[in-house]
């Protein structure tokens, strides 16, 4: 497997990790120096961080499903301030590169948070997370093009680093809102996020979750994250990172296949914490075994899948 220049960084391999689905902090503590030695990911993107440190929602927080599973965590984290003094040096300690995501539910948060990781030298990159609601629209900001479009030019110009936009799958055209974040600037996108589901306490019929609704993740999404992200493909040029329900490698290789660059392992973390090392492996063999044309650094494939139209299967 060849290396991957991914907005201009060096990768050894297109496999990384989905934001917020492994702790790496809690992991080198508990396998200490050797996670460092063989370490899962070819770049490492943290959890999302916001700008005032956030407790998450109240639990329950998880639900397992028959393929996969809910999580209505919340995004609990330090804020930016507890992030640059405790976390950012440990994570820095990786021999990865790593990718920052942030959310803010203003576009002067997000501003604010940008511009804070921009000036961190050891942060490679930025990843926005685009989920929150848009007080105006009621919509995420990720779910309309012209919200998102917006804040993407409000902080393009305030970083140099590789700007990776997060999209949510809850949208009736993703391919359109990837189109405007790819005008204003974006270097990439990634993609899918979760979907919206929700649990029932048995017997109840009361949620069961926490935060009353959760985001449904794992293998049960897989073949939406595909046509996602082959719908994003036909429509921009930046690069792509795709995500979905990934376990083995030949999922990782049918993403790549769609027109993704980059694939981020996520809730298979969760059940094995070394998963992304044997997806990386298993992708490696198929990619030997077949012809130069399934290669990661060729002109992505066209697949015709319409995600949007009411006719598709």
């Amino acid at each position: 497997m060849t290396t991957v220049d991914f907005c201009g960084l060096r990768l050894a391999h297109p496999v990384v990790n989905g934001s917020g689905t492994y702790d790496a902090i809690a992991a080198r503590r508990v396998f200490g120096d050797a996670l460092l030695a063989s370490f899962p990911f070819s770049a490492f993107v943290s959890k999302t961080i916001t700008l005032q440190p956030r407790a998450g929602n109240p639990p329950p927080r998880l639900w397992e499903t028959p393929a996969g599973m809910i999580n209505s965590i919340g995004l609990p984290n330090r804020g930016l301030a507890g992030y640059l003094e405790y976390d950012l040096p440990e994570l820095a300690a990786l021999p990865v590169p790593l990718i920052t995501n942030v959310m803010g539910s203003t576009e002067a948060e997000v501003a604010a948070l940008v511009e804070a990781v921009d000036a961190r030298p050891e942060i490679a990159a930025i990843e926005l997370n685009v989920s929150c609601p848009n007080v105006r629209t009621g919509l995420d900001i990720g779910a309309d093009p012209a919200s998102l479009g917006a804040l993407v030019r409000a902080v393009r110009p305030l970083t140099g680093k590789p700007l990776i936009v997060k999209l949510t799958p809850n949208t009736a055209d993703v391919a359109a809102v990837a189109q405007a974040a790819e005008a204003e600037g974006a270097d990439a996108i990634s993609l899918i996020n979760t979907l919206r589901a929700m649990a029932l306490a048995p017997g109840s019929g009361e949620p069961w979750l926490g935060g009353g609704t959760g985001g449904l993740s794992g293998p049960a999404i897989r073949a939406v994250a595909l046509a996602q992200v082959a719908a994003v493909a036909r429509r921009v040029r930046i690069a792509i990172v795709g995500m979905g329900g990934i376990t083995r490698g030949n999922h990782a290789r049918d993403l790549l296949l769609a027109g993704a660059s980059l694939v981020a392992v996520g809730t298979e973390n969760f059940r094995d914490p070394i998963a992304a090392s044997r997806i990386c492996c298993e992708l490696k063999s198929l990619q030997n075994a077949e012809t130069p044309s399934t290669s990661v650094n060729e002109p992505r494939p066209q697949v015709e899948v319409d995600v949007n139209s009411a006719d598709s299967p």
